[in-house]
């Protein structure tokens, strides 16, 4: 399997301490405080909960959506429903998506962002990251549209991820979801904090959603992550303040980095910027007990999530001064 954030047995192994503060994801450290679950959650089987599906419709400004056990749940079946394909996925960018229409007969390209548009009618279905983890980069969502239109002319489609669009409402198409060729994937892991509960949406056409479904299967998502999303998806007062902290403390880690001379991109849920050594300075906060992303390959840098505290602000700034003074 590909290498991810948040895999601190191996910083715990490797280095041999417990006090990590784990900054290598770009997952909300303050999340979505659950409620306490009714006892039903546990011994009924997860019927699809109507008020659930109705509460992310209106907080993502979707039509439809279908539930699904996480974002990554859809990436693995989508490769799944279309016979053999030219596939465009932008890079650098969440591996997942290219790992998996690399799997399924299809014919797979890579393509920076800059290039993207010369790709449209050149392949059958073209995978975008908006906004981009981990560069933070976006494509305008009237650009995203047309070229859906244009991919649907030919029966192709346009995926567009935007697992991380909860703090960039104004980039997100899921309003669009039913337009032909559009497919939305959507999560509840990142803003809200709830990666455990492996939850995502899809927006798409009717037909596509249902074909979605039939080859998932029953009892996708459990019934207690139905009932605690429901309820993070109504929350409208922890939402807005959500959003409001989230902008402070994202442009608080960008003031930050830049102390220390590192221009940075990204979103207020986290920031990357290309390294000449990252293998280096992913080992230096390593050994101040703080796990960053370590990229190597084609995003050869360093990821950064947000510390959850004060005492995790004061460590990493430690860190960042002991960097740049070395």
């Amino acid at each position: 399997m590909l290498e991810h954030g948040g895999n601190l047995r191996d910083a715990a192994r490797h280095y041999g301490r417990e006090d990590w503060i784990d900054l290598s994801t770009g997952i909300n450290p303050r999340g979505y405080p659950a409620p306490a679950l009714p006892p039903d959650a546990w011994h009924r089987l997860p019927e699809p909960d109507p008020g659930l599906v109705a509460a992310a419709c209106a907080w993502y400004g979707a039509p439809d959506l279908l539930p699904v056990a996480g974002t990554q749940a859809a990436i693995q079946a989508l490769p799944r429903l279309r016979p053999p394909s030219r596939v465009t996925v932008s890079a650098p960018s969440y591996a997942e998506h290219a790992h998996a229409w690399g799997k399924h007969g299809h014919t797979l390209r890579l393509s920076s962002y800059a290039a993207l548009a010369s790709s449209i009618d050149d392949s059958d279905v073209v995978v975008v990251v908006n906004p981009n983890n981990p560069t933070g980069e976006t494509v305008a969502p009237e650009l995203l549209l047309d070229w859906a239109t244009r991919l649907a002319a030919r029966g192709g489609w346009l995926v567009v991820d935007e697992a991380f669009g909860d703090t960039a409402p104004g980039l997100s198409v899921a309003a669009d979801g039913r337009q032909p060729g559009l497919i939305v994937l959507r999560s509840v892991g990142k803003f809200f904090g709830l990666a455990g509960l492996r939850l995502g949406f899809v927006a798409a056409q009717a037909s596509t959603l249902q074909a979605l479904a039939e080859l998932l299967g029953p009892w996708t998502v459990s019934g207690p992550a139905q009932f605690v999303a429901k309820a993070a998806l109504s929350d409208s007062a922890w939402q807005q303040a959500t959003e409001a902290r989230l902008a402070r403390e994202g442009l608080r880690m960008r003031a930050l980095l830049c102390e220390h001379g590192i221009e940075a991109s990204g979103t207020p849920l986290f920031h990357w910027w290309a390294h000449s050594q990252p293998e280096a300075f992913h080992d230096h906060l390593a050994r101040h007990g703080i796990w960053c992303r370590l990229f190597r390959d084609a995003a050869r840098g360093i990821r950064l999530g947000l510390p959850p505290d004060e005492a995790a602000w004061r460590r990493l700034q430690t860190a960042l001064h002991t960097w740049s003074n070395r």
